[in-house]
């Protein structure tokens, strides 16, 4: 019996130096790859946008196939409908983004005296001096974050023009992957579970199925769930008079596609923008930020994904800071599903080959 343990220790050992040369011997060579690296880094963009949008237009494509309507003669239709909201939000809701945008922009310095005014008279004020002894307030360490911050967003808006070749890219190449994938994406998962032995064929399938339904449930369930929060946050901020309220809540529903960090971020421009205004409109911006978020969490996420995202908030929490540090923004849009899949995968594997074994031990 130990010669056996000895032996599989060996074999292990032998196994894993074995490994640990193959990759220090890659890493010597890893030029050899960067090209592929690259070509991995340019369509990872596409390849995300295409997905996302593939699980949003696929109801729509099937639906207008079961009508007898070609598969392809829909694709192109929906295509020509695209066109024609990008070409209405261009003409009507763009200059009114592009206007508050660039008035943002100008008005940052104004902004900023306004916002220096605002923590000046809250410094002043007895029940803040009773909360911070000795000439202790933060808010002159607060005004040169925001100084700081308010300085990033102009040279980062202002230097959006040099990402317009890489704009360009994804322009030209996601509608391309879009239409093979709308075209023939129900083939994809077909050729997957075919690739498994013949006895794991009915398993492969529906695993296959399963990842297609969770990741088709999770991204228009978020898509849902994101939009209602824009119209929650948007109809309060027009009521408390925010100004800039529809370029923040277009930001905000763009960042809450970031889980968990998404919702913070965004809510600090918000807050920040009514405390130029007043300490009551900040209070109010954040009352509103927290009410519509507890209905989207309570009342419509619910709704929309069921049971679906069966996912605790600290494991979204340790996902999205470990993918984040790892991988940046492009990991942490992904670790969700990533994680989804991975789930469904391990859960498979336990089912098929270790539960019975374990269970019987």
């Amino acid at each position: 019996m130990l010669s056996k343990v000895k032996n599989s220790f060996v074999r292990f050992s032998i196994a894993l130096a074995l490994v640990l040369i193959n990759i220090y011997l890659l890493s010597k060579v890893s030029f050899i790859f960067q090209p592929l690296v690259t070509m991995i880094t340019v369509i990872t963009v596409p390849m995300m946008l295409s997905v996302f949008f593939y699980y949003l237009l696929r109801p729509l494509v099937n639906y207008m196939e079961r009508k007898k309507l070609n598969r392809t003669v829909s694709i192109l239709l929906i295509y020509l409908i695209f066109g024609i909201l990008i070409v209405l939000f261009i003409v009507g809701l763009w200059p009114s983004l592009r206007q508050q945008l660039i008035n943002l922009v100008e008005n940052a310095p104004n902004l900023l005296n306004s916002l220096s005014v605002q923590l000046k008279s809250l410094e002043q004020n007895g029940v803040i001096a009773t909360l911070f002894p000795d000439n202790s307030t933060p808010f002159s360490q607060i005004t040169e974050y925001i100084n700081k911050g308010f300085n990033f967003v102009t040279d980062y808006v202002s230097g959006l023009i040099s990402l317009l070749s890489s704009f360009a890219i994804i322009l030209f190449t996601f509608p391309i992957i879009l239409f093979y994938m709308l075209k023939q994406g129900e083939k994809f998962g077909r050729i997957l579970a075919s690739i498994a032995p013949k006895r794991f064929q009915q398993d492969s399938r529906e695993v296959v199925l399963e990842i297609d339904q969770a990741l088709s449930g999770f991204i228009v369930g978020r898509v849902l769930v994101n939009l209602a929060l824009g119209v929650l946050m948007y109809i309060g901020f027009l009521i408390i008079g925010l100004p800039y309220a529809l370029l923040l809540t277009v930001i905000a529903v763009i960042m809450n596609f970031v889980p968990f960090i998404g919702a913070i971020v965004s809510s600090i421009p918000i807050v920040i923008m009514g405390l130029v205004v007043s300490p009551s409109v900040a209070i109010w911006s954040l009352i509103i930020i927290l009410v519509a978020q507890q209905i989207q969490d309570n009342l419509v996420a619910p709704y929309v994904f069921g049971k679906k995202l069966d996912i605790h908030p600290l494991t979204t929490i340790i996902l999205v800071l470990g993918a984040g540090d790892l991988g940046g923004i492009i990991a942490i849009l992904i670790i969700i599903p990533f994680y989804m899949i991975l789930k469904i995968l391990l859960v498979r594997i336990y089912n098929l080959f270790f539960k019975e074994k374990w269970q019987n031990a």
